[in-house]
Order: structure tokens, then C-alpha cells, then sequence
């Protein structure tokens, strides 16, 4: 028989745009009038659903709808889906930082949340009080708070500044300090969303190993969220996915990982892919050698090729690729003169440009820019909206190290691949 320790029912958030609570005061006395009479409130039949790409027609928002599933004890439960998809609305919701509209959610037992930096902390006590403090939120004893702070203060590795008010803490410290105090104060369901992301390569091998531990040996719960797909398998062993506000998949993990990037398979089907930022057009399409979508494995060679079609002769020219995440930081570059040595020229013919690379990141939707320029001026740049889909094939990549190598090879006739 399953030992179900969370049980989340038709939950469902409605949010007014623009307002604080749940709107007007007559908004207000139209649902308490329709509820003295025993009617369901009237704003729950209207409402847009959680697309934030789209212009809604209505001023109420659905966040979440309709959301079911549940937890076993010992159950470790990642939580994906793309920005804006509602799983922050629903970690708020579980930790009872806000209510849902609809619905209803059943615990087994205590509930600890690391949401934001620094949640539930006093800016003004120290970090040993503030461990006491949430110790006590979380409906510890004096004593059994007193029996865990020499290992929690280990843990975060925050011991020099313990007792120094943790408004003078980095965000770093603060997760260290936030995450070690809900790890090691045993409560039976930890819910945990990106923060961990705040804390370097180190500390987040150790929060990792730290939330494995606790629910292979303890028999606790974790509610994992985050954007790092390589933490996210490694660590869990169920997922759902979130998407506009609604459960769209829920099962193995990966078999969820797998659905949150199936929406992004693209087969290439030799047409121009999407140019966002286009000069003259000379670039027609890129794609991934040896493949019919744009997916590639971590830590493999891979060739990147991109379609040129130049209608005048060019002189001095460099080819330049920049890789970015989705939060848009760059986290690769090369340019064919770092490999080549020197400047190429280019007639009136059709290229194609095969860039070599080995990428091993982490999982996820990465964006893809190049440039080519010719006597210094760029002659064609794009960004493409198709994302660069990365799948890891390994459980860590936070001690791995970046490489890549290009090699640039113009082909005089588009023919000749053929």
C-alpha cells in the first residue's frame, strides 16, 4: 500500500493583473453575496490561461489549474517546466505561503520551504539565532535545535560568521546557512526551488548529496524545482512538468525530462529557420550535421552548420558563434580566426560553414548567434529563435570543465554535399 505523504486536489490560483488581493471592493461583495446564497464564486468562470506570450482578454489569470498528483514518503519529486509555467506559484502554495483559489492539499507531516534568499531569516539576529528561530517555525525543541547546530553550522560553512547578524551575509551564505538549517532539522517534507542556483559548483554537489541522503536513510520527502536538468535527474525519482499553469506530464524522471524537451524537436526540413536579426540575408539555415532535429549530447563532438548564400565577393572575413543560456549570458564563444589564423575570403556561391564543437553543459535550451564579417564590417548577424537542445548524459557536470574546437570549412557549391 503507498504511504502518501503530500496529496495535492484540483488545485487551482486565479490571480487579478494589476491588483493587490483579490481586487475591488465590489469584486469582493459579488463573492460574498454569491456565497451566502450557497453560488460558486462568479470569477471562477473567467480568466486566461498562464501564457505570458500571448495577450490575455480578460484582467484575471489562471497561474495554476487544476493541478493534481501526489508524494510518497521518501519520494524525491522534480518540478520543471519552462519560466512563468507556475511552479513557483504552486512551491508557494504547498509551503502555505499564499492560499489556492480552488482546491485542497494533504500533509503527512512537517513542511520545510527554501523559496527565496534569506526566506524567514531576521536581517538584524545573527545566524545562530536565526537557526533557533527557524528551528522553533518549524516546531523544534530548544533541546533538539541545540543537539543539530554544531552540524548545521558545519554544513554551511558559514562558522566564522555565525554570530554575526546575517544581514551582512552574501546570498551565498544565506542559502548555505537557509538550506543546511531545513536539511538538518528534520522535518518531513523539504521543498526546495532554484535558490540553490545562488550557491557555487561546491556547495551545490553537497546540498544535492545532502537531499539524497536524507531520503534514502531518513525516509523524508523532497519537492525539488529547478532549471538545471542534470541536478534535476540525478537527484529525483519522479518529475512533473508544468506548462501554462497545468500539469502536462507526471512519471519517471526521465520520461519527464524527456516530455519537457519533446516541444522543441524540431526536424529541419530545409527551410530558413526563424532569423530574429537579419542584415542582408545572406545567412539561409542552420543544422545540426548528421540529424534531423536540433538535439545534440553533452560531452560528444557535434558539428554545427550554418547555409550562406553570398550574391558579391568578400574579402578579409571571420565567422564568429556565440552559444547563450536561457537567461541570455553567454556561455560560449569562438571565432574562426582563433582556429584558422587568419582572414578568408568569400565569392559569389554558396557556403556552408561547419563549426566543430564539444559542449559538455548541462541540460537545457541554449540560443544560438552568429556573425560573419568581412574588412571589419559585419555583412550578416542572427539570432535564431530554434533553440540549440542540449541532453547530458552524465549525472554531474559541475566539476567538468568547457572546451570546444572549431573548424571552419567552406564548401564552394552547396551541391557537392549531396
Amino acid at each position: 500500500m503507498k504511504d502518501i505523504i503530500l496529496k495535492a486536489e484540483n488545485i487551482s490560483k486565479q490571480y487579478r493583473l494589476g491588483q493587490v488581493g483579490t481586487g475591488t471592493m465590489a469584486h469582493d461583495l459579488n463573492r460574498w453575496w454569491h456565497q451566502i446564497r450557497g453560488k460558486e464564486n462568479p470569477y471562477l468562470k473567467i480568466g486566461d490561461t498562464n501564457d505570458r506570450s500571448t495577450k490575455g482578454e480578460s484582467d484575471y489569470v489562471w497561474a495554476l489549474q487544476d493541478i493534481n498528483f501526489e508524494v510518497e514518503r521518501g519520494e524525491i519529486l522534480g518540478i520543471i517546466g519552462k519560466n512563468g509555467a507556475g511552479k513557483s506559484t504552486l512551491l508557494k502554495i504547498l509551503s502555505r505561503v499564499t492560499a489556492p483559489t480552488t482546491g485542497s492539499i494533504k500533509f503527512g507531516g512537517r513542511v520545510a520551504s527554501l523559496l527565496e534568499v534569506g526566506t524567514g531569516f531576521n536581517g538584524e539576529m545573527t545566524g545562530r539565532e536565526n537557526i533557533y528561530l527557524n528551528g522553533a517555525i518549524l516546531g523544534m525543541t530548544k533541546k533538539e535545535i541545540t543537539s543539530k547546530i554544531d552540524e548545521i553550522i558545519e554544513f554551511s560553512g558559514c562558522e566564522r560568521y555565525i554570530d554575526t547578524p546575517v544581514k551582512r551575509y552574501s546570498s551565498g551564505m544565506y542559502v548555505r546557512l537557509a538550506f543546511a538549517v531545513a536539511a538538518f532539522l528534520e522535518p518531513e517534507i523539504l521543498i526546495v526551488d532554484e535558490v540553490l542556483a545562488v550557491g557555487d559548483a561546491e556547495f551545490q554537489k553537497k546540498a544535492i548529496g545532502k537531499m539524497q541522503d536524507i531520503s534514502r536513510s531518513g525516509g523524508r520527502t523532497v519537492l525539488f524545482v529547478s532549471h538545471n536538468m542534470a541536478a534535476v535527474k540525478s537527484l529525483c525519482t519522479k518529475g512533473i512538468v508544468l506548462e501554462h499553469g497545468k500539469v502536462v506530464f507526471e512519471g519517471g524522471i526521465e520520461a519527464a525530462i524527456d516530455n519537457y524537451f519533446q516541444e522543441v524537436q524540431l526536424v529541419n526540413d530545409g527551410r530558413r529557420v526563424e532569423i530574429i536579426n537579419d542584415l542582408l540575408g545572406v545567412f539561409t539555415k542552420w543544422f545540426i550535421r548528421d540529424s534531423d532535429s536540433f538535439i545534440i549530447s553533452s560531452d560528444e563532438k557535434t558539428n554545427i552548420c550554418f547555409e550562406f548564400d553570398s550574391d558579391e565577393n568578400l574579402k578579409n572575413c571571420e565567422l564568429g558563434l556565440v552559444i547563450r543560456n536561457f537567461e541570455g549570458k553567454i556561455l560560449f564563444g569562438c571565432n574562426s580566426r582563433d582556429y584558422e589564423g587568419d582572414y578568408f575570403d568569400i565569392k559569389k556561391r554558396k557556403y556552408i560553414f561547419d563549426i566543430e564543437l564539444v559542449l559538455p553543459i548541462i541540460d537545457g535550451k541554449y540560443e544560438i548567434d552568429i556573425a560573419l564579417v568581412s574588412n571589419n564590417n559585419i555583412i550578416d548577424q542572427w539570432v535564431s529563435e530554434t533553440n540549440l537542445i542540449v541532453k547530458n548524459k552524465f549525472e554531474s557536470v559541475l566539476d567538468r570543465k568547457w572546451r570546444g574546437e572549431l573548424n571552419l570549412k567552406t564548401y564552394f557549391s552547396y551541391d557537392e554535399l549531396h
